[in-house]
């Protein structure tokens, strides 16, 4: 509570303490244009590493140089990763051959052989079947036993039996394989053009490029040395991940909004730069240990953080101080 005096001087009244923070408020919104903040430039680097382990056959960048977004950064040994992938296009055509032989018959040569043994059995069959006519005919005269005749029709029997049993054999071989033999040829199929898929994947991640446009500012290997899977070989600083950082005291947190342009300055740059602020901590840097009071909130201090235009960022560097001022 604030104790306000009155006009009749007669006493005191107890002004809300809403109304003494509405008078605060405006106070310091008037007093934002006023106060220089110190801050710093910020940049968020992005380093740059490959999946695979090999040594560098080359590093296209250099420190301080601009690259473009899909521009080549460097390149290790292909070679393991390009046998794998002849390896793996070797075992795909073996597969695709394996299902193309069973979504067929068998070749013709084989075809004309059945074919010609069935041709065979037919003559075998017709000449079981005239003996066995005529014996009928000799039994009946009573020139031949009864066991003759029975040799006979069992000899006409079995050459049918075989006839039939080629002509099975030649429709089996002008016929394709069994449906569940060519659906596992076809799962093999794919799982060597999955695997070949994969290892293409590799291959290509042993040329690594700029994900985004920025600046080198370090390289972490020399060409011909080896580069362990996963290492850093360089950072890169994209100019969207340039910004202003400050901080600003707790009595001045809540007037500062999203969105809010400031100004900026610094020791040899262009006048009349500015950026955006997009970032307000919700969590004070300082925080004394002991019980809150007027004194030790104006100790504490929230961090900003202020977006820049790309072809500012790139005029600045971080570590770099600035001055902060709001419009």
């Amino acid at each position: 509570m604030f104790l306000i005096p009155t006009a009749k001087m007669s006493g005191t009244i107890l002004l809300p303490l809403l109304s003494i923070w509405g008078w605060l408020q405006i106070h310091q919104t008037e007093t934002q244009a006023t106060i220089a903040f110190q801050g710093y430039i910020e940049g968020e680097f992005l380093y740059i590493a490959a999946p695979l382990a090999g040594n560098l056959i080359t590093l296209v960048g250099q420190r301080g140089a601009t690259v473009e977004k899909g521009t080549a950064l460097f390149t290790l040994d292909p070679e393991p990763e390009a046998t794998a992938v002849r390896e793996a296009q070797a075992r795909l055509h073996s597969a695709q051959a394996r299902l193309a032989d069973l979504q067929k018959g068998q070749r013709p040569l084989e075809i004309q052989a059945i074919f010609a043994r069935k041709k065979q059995a037919e003559a075998d069959l017709k000449l079981a079947e005239l003996e066995q006519a005529r014996y009928e005919t000799l039994f009946r005269q009573k020139v031949i036993q009864k066991e003759i005749l029975d040799n006979a029709r069992a000899t006409t029997q079995r050459n049918q039996a075989r006839l039939e049993e080629i002509a099975t054999q030649l429709q089996i071989a002008q016929l394709a394989a069994r449906k569940d033999l060519i659906s596992a040829a076809e799962a093999e199929v794919a799982i060597a053009r999955a695997n070949l898929d994969k290892q293409r994947w590799w291959l290509t991640q042993k040329q690594v490029t700029a994900p985004q446009t920025g600046q080198i500012v370090d390289t972490f290997y020399y060409e011909g040395e080896w580069v362990p899977a996963g290492s850093q070989v360089l950072s890169l600083l994209p100019p969207e991940r340039v910004k202003v950082r400050f901080f600003v005291p707790e009595l001045l947190r809540a007037t500062i909004q999203m969105g809010q342009p400031v100004r900026l300055n610094c020791d040899g740059c262009a006048p009349n730069l500015t950026a955006t602020i997009n970032y307000l901590a919700a969590q004070a840097e300082y925080t004394p240990p002991i019980i809150y009071s007027r004194e030790s909130r104006a100790k504490l201090v929230y961090q900003v953080e202020a977006a820049l235009a790309p072809n500012i960022a790139v005029k600045l560097h971080p570590g770099q101080p600035v001055t902060v001022q709001f419009f």
